[in-house]
């Protein structure tokens, strides 16, 4: 387990609104908007706050939500599949990232968590895809989205399709967390944007409200910076540096508008902040190997829940996990090739799903490797790129086929020559890996089918699947790790195993289901999974089960929540203390 400094405590100023709520949700992306629906199911009265406008990584992903056991999706689509099925291939990516109760909990609510979304206006769909690729083209909305199919994890469980992408065109995310957003404000749940988190409230060792800067309700920035704001998030998933530049000048423009403010929470705070990939000295620290490369998400991917926990001496874990996103398909075929080292030597299975594929890429590899195939895979390959690629692949398609994303000579020798590679090394690999498959031998790596056959005649053909190949054919990657949390509730653990009364994390911001593997659709699952977690029990916490509860109103300020309904009495402690967390001071 790693650990975090308790930072300096702090109190409220005089002037600081105060509002009471049954529960705050920090964060607005698809973990938070869960935990704030299922809490405001139970009754109780919830107020989300986001640095931004709402929607994190969570828009700007591929809506795809892990799912199994015989859903209704899979069913549509003639697939079979069995809660023990999922349970032992998710054994394996899981490894102990949670206990064996914990992922068959999540395992055995998988189809319920499919209808739970379904009620709040997702919808999913079973048209399956008919070969590998990291996402599928709009003709199809269910597909193998991890290692099912690979050798390893195919002899463990039945392969099935699992992956349930969110039925909307192309990027799917914005639809999923759009659903769900507009589940929770018909709810009640009251949304206070451009909130910027400062401190955790602390009373007697629980956790009972957060202190933030943000603009009074009513007085936030016109619609352009709303417009303004969600355009530096695209650019910053595109252009990371671009939109750093873009996003700080909408929090600059919102900041002019702030006050201090505080919110507090009668049964819990929910931590749901997202990642750390942008906060690069924690990136550094807990996992060298990918300080440099370029993260995936949004401006609030900072770890900004591992600075507010820190103060409570919150525990955290697996911060050196990452996921990096170098996909081989589509197209499919050019998994019949061999990706190399500069030695010549493969070091993985061109079968494995990206992520997997990227660990030793990025950590035995130095972030170096290069796909090789001959004339006939290249000619195949070409011809998927039609049938295969979803709008976002075409641009990287038209890289590597062009002529600045590849090498072409006529023999292996020359090839490897014109790459970097060591000539002797590659043919030696070629040599090995030609008789195992001529044989009908078990590769060494695992890979099988019609993947598994001998490089052919040329000429030859190398792609550099380098982690720092081409903004063209980008390698981002997102963070796994996080907050400890107990299973059963979602509450933060200190460092010494006890619970952080009244603070709970889910998502990103926490340890989870894909905290040691990701495949595509685990993190959202996940954050579907914790996020409902936390609300519910952080509404139980606050007396609150089925009865309606009106939303926070504020106190001696005169301003009300957005709804206008009643509120609870809200007090203004300037006893208590807040917890300032100063970001990254996580060891």
């Amino acid at each position: 387990m790693d650990s975090a400094e308790p930072t300096h405590l702090s109190a409220a100023t005089a002037d600081t609104v105060t509002e009471s709520f049954d529960v705050v949700v920090v964060g607005f992306g698809g973990a938070g908007a869960c935990a704030a629906i299922a809490a405001a199911e139970r009754g109780a009265s919830v107020v989300v706050l986001d640095r931004f406008y709402g929607g994190g990584s969570t828009t700007h992903s591929g809506g795809v939500v892990y799912a199994g056991g015989g859903t209704a999706q899979q069913t549509q689509a003639g697939v079979t599949d069995t809660v023990e099925g999922m349970y032992e291939y998710l054994r394996l990516e899981v490894g102990d990232a949670v206990s064996a109760g914990t992922l068959r909990r999540f395992v055995e609510g998988s189809r319920e968590m499919l209808a739970w979304l379904g009620r709040q206006g997702v919808e999913f769909e079973g048209s399956l895809c008919p070969y590998k690729t990291s996402y599928p083209t709009n003709r199809h909305y269910l597909y193998y989205s991890g290692n099912e199919l690979a050798t390893g994890y195919a002899d463990v469980a039945r392969p099935a399709p699992r992956g349930h992408r969110t039925h909307a065109r192309n990027f799917s995310g914005a639809t999923f967390y759009g659903r769900l957003r507009d589940s929770a404000l018909r709810l009640g749940v009251t949304f206070r944007p451009l909130a910027e988190a400062r401190g955790l409230v602390v009373e007697n060792g629980r956790v009972v409200g957060v202190d933030y800067d943000g603009p009074p309700p009513g007085r936030e920035p016109g619609g352009w910076h709303r417009t303004y704001t969600e355009l530096a998030a695209k650019a910053h998933v595109w252009n990371p540096a671009l939109g750093a530049r873009l996003s700080a000048l909408a929090v600059a423009a919102a900041r002019r508008r702030s006050t201090p403010r505080r919110v507090r929470a009668i049964g819990g705070v929910v931590l749901t902040t997202g990642g750390y990939g942008f906060n690069r000295e924690l990136v550094a620290r807990h996992a060298p190997d990918w300080a440099g490369l370029a993260a995936l998400g949004t401006a609030g991917d900072t770890g900004a829940a591992l600075g507010l926990a820190a103060a409570v001496d919150a525990a955290t874990s697996h911060l050196e996990k990452m996921s990096g996103w170098r996909f081989l398909s589509p197209p499919s075929d050019f998994m019949r090739g061999i990706v190399v080292n500069d030695q010549g030597a493969r070091f993985a299975n061109e079968q494995l799903y990206g992520a997997t594929f990227s660990a030793p890429l990025v950590e035995e590899q130095h972030a170096r490797g290069y796909l090789v195939v001959d004339a006939e895979t290249w000619r195949r390959a070409r011809g998927q790129i039609r049938t295969q690629s979803a709008f976002f692949h075409l641009p990287q398609l038209a890289y590597l086929f062009g002529p600045a994303g590849h090498r072409r000579a006529a023999t292996l020798g020359e090839l490897a020559r014109r790459v970097g590679i060591d000539p002797a090394g590659l043919d030696r690999t070629v040599r090995e890996y030609n008789d195992t498959a001529a044989a009908g031998l078990p590769d060494r790596f695992g890979k099988t089918g019609e993947f598994h056959r001998a490089i052919g005649a040329g000429p030859y053909y190398a792609v550099d699947v380098s982690a720092r190949t081409s903004s063209l054919y980008p390698f981002p990657f997102i963070t796994l790790g996080g907050l400890v949390v107990d299973e059963d509730s979602g509450e933060v653990l200190r460092r010494d195993a006890s619970r952080v009364p009244g603070l709970y994390a889910g998502g990103r911001a926490a340890v989870g289901l894909c905290s040691n593997s990701y495949v595509s659709g685990l993190s959202l699952a996940d954050a579907v999974f914790s996020g409902r977690r936390a609300g519910a029990h952080a509404a139980g916490r606050a007396g609150r089960s089925t009865q309606a509860v009106a939303p926070g109103q504020a106190a001696h300020s005169g301003q009300t929540a957005h709804s206008g309904q009643a509120a609870h009495p809200s007090k203004t402690a300037h006893s208590s203390k807040t917890a300032h967390s100063r970001q990254g001071e996580l060891s």
